[in-house]
């Protein structure tokens, strides 16, 4: 990777991984876009920037010409939770804009890496070390539209030569960016909620497993992934990953070692409980550890540890 251009860069990832290829390919070689006004002027602070609608394919591609890009981010997605109260509107947004990238990218001569989730996965596929190649029938559009994103990337490759790579992200933690609409959003919540109110009201039951992923291995994950060599690669789009799988009543119970009056009850939503038990309790990630060396840095504790101190300064409590 030499020109990087990171579209849906405003988002709870791209926020935090623009300044992370910048200090690994430097400054002037990463390209930060999106959508929305104050996603743009946040960006600004810190990158060179281009406002476009992803779904304005002409208008991508001449962003793509100009500055002479290598390789395309595509961030672009309608989350979880949010996707379930406006499907068609998620399936254009989501598939538009992965569309709009492979072409182009075949066009242009591109690599691309867009995230999959855990969110392909569904009540039949099994929960316990789910495995890398199994069944995948979601029961959300996210999902969906995350399968066949995963299919499109793969026939990309397969077809037309088009350097494509992908990790299936489980829940992301962050103390950067606020989550956008996703199921595994109470895992941040709960942080902010708890240093400036000292109580949380959980949305996902009490003893739901999830996988979870720290953000800065999620951040060394697209590296690792994107520099390996493609030799040793079969998987491509889209690999397991994970570093961590709790419960709420787990993590809340760490917490509380941490801030003793904190208060923690539930007020179950049933469309974020329905989707959180269609997902795996644990992936399995070994192809991922043997095809390019996977091996996070972060388990819950330390994360606990790491976010409550970054988020207090946030704040100004800390």
């Amino acid at each position: 990777m030499k020109r990087i251009l990171v579209v849906g860069a405003g988002g709870q990832i791209g926020t935090e991984l623009v300044p992370h290829l910048q200090k690994n390919y430097g400054k002037d070689n990463v390209i930060a876009s999106d959508l929305k006004d104050e996603m743009v002027e946040k960006l600004r602070g810190f990158a060179t920037t281009e406002q476009f609608d992803a779904l304005d394919e002409q208008h991508f591609a001449e962003i793509v010409k100009k500055y002479k890009i290598d390789t395309i981010f595509n961030l672009v997605a309608m989350l979880s939770a949010a996707g379930e109260a406006r499907p068609l509107t998620a399936w254009r947004l989501n598939m538009g804009a992965l569309l709009n990238s492979l072409n182009i990218a075949k066009e242009c001569g591109c690599a691309v890496f867009t995230p999959s989730s855990i969110g392909v996965f569904g009540e039949s596929t099994p929960h316990n070390m789910t495995p890398q190649d199994t069944i995948m029938r979601p029961n959300t559009i996210y999902g969906v539209c995350k399968v066949a994103g995963e299919l499109l990337s793969d026939y990309y490759f397969t077809r037309f030569g088009v350097d494509t790579r992908s990790v299936r992200y489980p829940g992301i933690i962050s103390s950067g960016a606020l989550p956008g609409g996703g199921t595994t959003d109470y895992a941040v919540e709960v942080f902010y909620e708890v240093l400036k109110n000292g109580r949380y009201t959980c949305e996902v039951p009490e003893e739901t497993y999830m996988d979870m992923l720290y953000m800065p291995d999620a951040l060394d994950a697209v590296i690792q992934l994107m520099e390996a060599d493609p030799a040793k690669l079969i998987h491509r789009n889209s690999f397991n990953i994970t570093s961590m799988s709790f419960n709420p009543r787990e993590l809340f119970a760490s917490i509380a070692k941490r801030i003793p009056n904190a208060v923690f009850d539930y007020n179950i939503d049933l469309v974020k409980a329905a989707i959180s038990a269609s997902w795996p309790n644990k992936m399995d990630d070994s192809c991922a550890r043997a095809e390019w060396g996977w091996n996070p840095k972060w388990d819950m504790e330390a994360m606990i540890d790491d976010m409550l101190a970054a988020i207090g300064k946030k704040l100004g409590i800390s």
